[in-house]
This record gives structure tokens, C-alpha cells and sequence, in this order.
């Protein structure tokens, strides 16, 4: 179900063996003594052999299991060379369903590990009793390094990598309430995620499977649809542009189209999705200017090109760097789109190696190092970072800092985002967003509206008890044995989980003294975190692998990242712009705010703050 590689490209005999041992040292080095206290020069070098073993034996392959009635794919034409498709198929031209909307999640750990658990084991402990006794958030715990615009940047990403779709209702799960829990009514009723319709029915011994809804490749799917019939809806059919909201609302007139009919929508999501649709039509009018005999599918094509890399851009050397700000990672996650080398030396002379590490994945050779690519249920799970979300929020003007409104988190989402938007505007939601600190991911943080959470279809859930009983419904196991399966050590105890004594006991009493019982998510918010971390250093080992391979697999990143496929003058837009630079392009309101900043998800100046 996978063919191992080495995880460096490197060949057989002495390279080979050369580099196993090398890969086995930095595990060492790594249980030994914790990459994040080594200088950062060895705590690089460390990374690099974690993130080998990590392709070799943490990329699990699911295609190859039994499949039926596959979603048709158009027949291969010239036009896949430079396009991305709205499905994600052709990416790879010898694969092309590889990555396509609606098909499997792959999988980080080995597939007789991804069974999930018999009923009842798989609602034990109860997911509510879990969310009540150590998610429910008493006193907002800030994240004081970054701003809250990452929690609004956080679930734009996921809307474009992955979704399980809906869920079936006709038979839910059943959590059964202990009393005295002020749920309104018992049981809780939580939808099953869907099977997967390309599997055959039967005992064929192997693990279920999950379908993605969304195309895996980063391909910013979220502003133009995983298929063709959307796409066009999206798109004004002029000079290549997608269409502009009107009064705030996406898309007023398609209610089809209206993301705020889908459960997750709120203000930060609507800011995002509005700014990269005004990035897009810039891109659009630069390449107008630059070859005004294109039609206006040569431009749209060419602009989604663009529009996608740098989101991914933004992703790599901003986003996470803001998010794990440890000098080491700050510079290995640079190092993904720029290498070692830095983004100096590439702009003056290029890509000066085939090396990934010295120059970079972007514009290198495409691997997939002996698995075809998927996201992956894991990937999925370490994402559930729900705490970034505050429940209460402070909008403040732009250009003098007076106070606007006060709002929680419940009056920013569905259709009352609308309302925010048009009430106030985006350069003041900005400044709001930007000068607000989001919420460390960890335990006791859990966003209190989200654990009462209206659907746009008006059914109550608590999320943070969905998000424990997702991740066991997927197969993802719990927190040691997933530590096990990415060579790290689990915890021998509840006191060397956590370094807080009263959460150590309160998750005794949770888990009935079984540590092996400890759910991933909680594990992962009760460890201690590196440094400059915003969550834990168990999620970053699946980041470690996961942020490389979304580069590494796709065509467009690694060797079609070119002036043939992008222009010449798309590759320098990618390249000369940022978060920053996008946001002063659209919203040079905010030119007072940001000045201090080089990076737009660290906190800005609040005006009248001082110099």
C-alpha cells in the first residue's frame, strides 16, 4: 500500500545508507534531547532527518483499496499543461485522478492502526464529559504573539483543503448526558460523516475510508469551486474576473453559492474570502494591461494560477511562521518556499541547486516520494484549533481607534457576518482583527458560543464534543498511540502529559486513570509547547511532514512554476507580494496600522498607542 523512500531523493548503496543513519541520529537527537532546545543550525538539521523518516513511513496510501463507480474525469487535452482544473484532476498528467475532488483521504499511520473503535468504546469517555471538563474555556487565554486575523486566515485554508461533507442524520451518533447537563435535549444527536461511495460493500478486512469533498491540492479551491459548474457561476465571464460581492453578501442573488448556508461561516471567513476575491481582479487588470489580446478565459485561468500561489505563499512564509514563531522553524518554513539559501540569493541568481534544502521546493522537481498525494485524516485532526476563536470581540475604527461595537462571537456568524460587514466595513474590520489577539490552542480555551453552536439549519451541537468524536470516528488513534506512530515517546503518565498539575488530575478523572485513553485533540491542547508555539509540538510533527509534501506533490508549485505557465509577470507578482502588500493594495486605510509590521498576522499598532 506504499512504496518506501528514503525521503530525500537520494540514491542506493553508500548515499543511501549514509542517510538512514543520518535520518536514525536525528531521532536520537530528537528523544534525547528536543530538537527546539538546539542551536538553531543543528535543530535544522535535526528537522530535516525527522521530516525524512517521516516520508518514509508516515505516508499511507488508500487509492489502492477496492474502489467502484469513481466520478468521471474529462479526456486529457493540451489545456491540462497549464491549467488547473476546478476538480483538481491533472495535476499529475500520468494520474490524473490523483488529488480530484471527491476522492480518499490518505493516511499518516499505518492502516491496521485507523479502525476506529467499537461501539461503545468509540463514545468513551463521553465527547460532551470530555468537552465540559477540560475544553469548556472559564477565562479567555490570548495568543499574544500573533493577532486574530489566524483564525480567520486558519479556516479559509481548511475551506479549501478538505471537507467530509454534511453528515448523514438518519442514524447518529446517540451521546447519552449525565445529569445536571443543561443540554436542552437528550440525547445529543450528532450526524455520522459520510461513507465513502466509492468503496464496495463488503468485508474486504481493510479500514474505512473518507471521501474529501474538495480538491487535495492547494489550488485555493474555496474561491473557485471544486467543479466546473460552480466555477463558472462564480466567475463575471469580463476580462477573467471572479464576481465582486454586493453590500457585503457573497452572492446574493445564488443562494446555492452563499457560503453563509453552510455551517463554519463567519466575519473572518467573509473578510477573506472578499479580499483574495478583490486580489484576483487585480491580478486580472495587471495581465489585461500586459496582453490586452487575451480572452477572457486565457486571464481567469492565468490569475487563479497566481491568486493560488500566493495564498500558498502567504501559507508558508508568513501564516505558520507567525504561528510557530521558534527561530528554528521561522527558518525551516522559509526555507520550504525560498531553501536555505534565502530569498535573497534566489532573487538575484535563481534557483542555484536542485537541492530542496539549499533553493526551496517551489520551482524544483515534483516528488511524491513513492506515494500518490492526498490530505490525510491526520492532517485533518491536528487542524481542529478551534481556541483560536475568541467569544468576544472589539471593533474599533481605522482612523482614530474609537470604539465601533462589541460583539460575540455568535452576532459575527452565519448571515449576521453580512450585517457586521455592511455596518462597519473592512479596513475598520481589519484594523480590529489585526490589533485582537486570538486564543492559545489549549485546554480550557474552547470557544464557549462554539460549544452551543447553531447550524444554519437551526440543529444545536457542540462542537468541541464533535471535534473528540470526529477524529475517533476517522480512525485517528488517541494521543500515545498516535505519538507512537510519529516516533515519539508517549506519555508515561498524566503528570508528564501536562506540565499543570490541575489539569493532569482533571484529565485522571476524565480518562478514569487510563492514560492510553486520552484523546488526540486533548492531548495535543494539554502538552507543553516550544517556544513561541501557538499549539503543540505533536501537531507540528504531522506539519513537518504535511506543509512540505502540499509544495513537493503539486505540479504547479515545483517544476511548472515557470514563466510558461505563470508569465513572467505572475512570478513576480507572487514574489514581490505578501499578506501585507495585499492588504495595503485593497485597504491603504491601513497604512498607519501596519507600518510596524513586516509580517500582517503579528499584532499591529493600535493608533494612538504611542510610537
Amino acid at each position: 500500500m506504499r512504496k518506501e523512500s528514503d525521503g530525500s531523493g537520494s540514491g542506493s548503496g553508500t548515499g543511501a545508507s549514509f542517510v538512514e543513519l543520518y535520518n536514525k541520529l536525528a531521532l536520537a537527537v530528537d528523544h534525547k534531547v528536543g530538537w527546539q532546545h538546539l542551536p538553531t543550525p543543528f535543530g535544522l538539521l535535526t528537522l530535516m532527518g525527522l521530516r525524512n523518516n517521516l516520508r518514509r513511513k508516515n505516508l499511507h496510501d488508500t487509492s489502492t483499496y477496492p474502489a467502484q463507480n469513481l466520478p468521471d474525469i474529462e479526456p486529457p487535452s493540451a489545456r491540462h499543461l497549464t491549467e488547473r482544473t476546478a476538480d483538481g484532476t491533472y495535476n499529475d498528467l500520468d494520474h490524473p485522478r490523483m488529488g480530484m475532488a471527491r476522492s480518499r483521504f490518505g493516511r499518516n499511520v499505518p492502516p491496521e492502526e485507523t479502525f476506529p473503535e467499537p461501539e461503545p468504546r468509540i463514545l468513551t469517555p463521553s465527547p460532551r464529559e470530555v468537552s465540559r471538563a477540560l475544553l469548556t474555556r472559564h477565562e479567555f487565554i490570548p495568543a499574544e504573539s500573533v493577532n486574530a486575523l489566524v483564525a480567520s486566515w486558519l479556516q479559509f485554508m481548511v475551506r479549501d483543503w478538505v471537507s467530509h461533507g454534511q453528515g448523514a442524520i438518519d442514524h447518529p451518533w446517540q451521546i447519552e448526558l449525565v445529569e445536571g447537563d443543561p443540554w436542552p435535549a437528550p440525547p445529543m444527536l450528532v450526524p455520522r460523516t459520510l461513507s465513502d461511495p466509492t468503496r464496495p460493500e463488503g468485508g474486504d478486512g481493510l479500514p474505512p475510508t473518507f471521501i474529501n469533498e474538495h480538491s487535495h491540492w492547494w489550488d485555493a479551491s474555496q474561491l473557485y469551486g471544486s467543479d466546473l459548474a460552480t466555477q463558472r457561476r462564480l466567475r463575471s465571464g469580463e476580462d477573467g474576473k471572479l464576481r465582486v460581492p454586493r453590500n457585503g453578501s457573497l452572492f446574493p442573488d445564488d443562494p446555492e453559492l452563499d457560503p453563509a448556508n453552510t455551517p463554519g461561516f463567519w466575519l473572518g471567513l467573509l473578510m477573506m474570502h472578499y479580499v483574495f476575491i478583490l486580489e484576483h481582479n487585480a491580478i486580472c487588470d495587471r495581465l489585461r494591461k500586459e496582453f490586452p489580446h487575451w480572452s477572457d478565459e486565457q486571464i481567469f485561468q492565468r490569475a487563479r494560477l497566481i491568486n493560488a500561489a500566493l495564498i500558498a505563499k502567504i501559507h508558508t512564509v508568513e501564516w505558520t511562521p507567525a504561528v510557530l514563531s521558534h527561530p528554528t522553524t521561522v527558518t525551516a518554513l522559509r526555507a520550504n518556499w525560498y531553501g536555505l539559501l534565502g530569498e535573497r540569493v534566489q532573487r538575484v541568481l535563481g534557483r542555484i541547486s536542485d537541492n530542496e534544502v539549499l533553493s526551496g521546493i517551489v520551482g524544483g522537481r515534483t516528488d511524491h516520494f513513492g506515494v500518490p498525494y492526498a490530505l490525510t485524516e491526520e492532517f485533518v485532526a491536528v487542524y481542529r484549533m478551534h481556541p483560536l476563536v475568541p467569544d468576544d470581540w472589539s471593533f474599533r475604527s481605522a482612523v482614530d481607534n474609537s470604539p465601533l461595537q462589541q460583539a460575540n462571537f455568535r452576532e459575527l456568524t452565519g448571515h449576521h457576518a453580512y450585517e457586521l460587514f455592511g455596518k462597519h466595513g473592512l479596513p475598520d474590520l481589519f484594523y480590529s482583527f489585526g490589533t485582537s489577539h486570538p486564543g492559545l490552542v489549549t485546554l480550557h480555551n474552547y470557544p464557549k458560543f462554539l460549544q452551543e453552536f447553531q447550524r444554519p439549519d437551526e440543529k444545536l451541537m457542540d462542537l468541541a464534543a464533535v471535534d473528540v468524536l470526529r477524529i475517533r470516528e476517522m480512525g485517528v488513534p488517541r494521543y500515545n498511540e498516535f505519538r507512537r506512530q510519529l516516533h515519539l515517546k508517549p506519555a508515561a503518565d498524566f503528570a508528564s502529559l501536562t506540565d499543570n498539575p490541575v489539569w493532569a488530575e482533571e484529565l485522571r478523572r476524565t480518562y478514569d486513570n487510563d492514560i492510553e485513553a486520552v484523546d488526540l485533540m486533548v492531548g495535543l491542547y494539554a502538552e507543553p509547547r516550544p517556544k513561541g508555539f501557538a499549539f503543540s509540538d505533536t501537531a507540528f510533527r504531522v506539519f513537518i511532514l504535511m506543509a512540505s509534501r502540499r509544495l513537493n506533490s503539486d505540479r504547479f508549485l515545483t517544476k511548472d512554476y515557470t514563466p510558461q505557465v505563470y508569465t513572467q509577470t505572475g512570478l513576480d507578482w507572487i514574489e514581490n507580494n505578501s499578506m501585507v502588500s495585499v492588504l495595503l493594495r485593497h485597504f491603504p486605510e491601513l497604512r498607519s496600522s501596519m507600518r510596524s509590521v513586516d509580517n500582517a498576522f503579528a499584532p499591529w499598532k493600535t493608533l494612538g498607542a504611542g510610537p
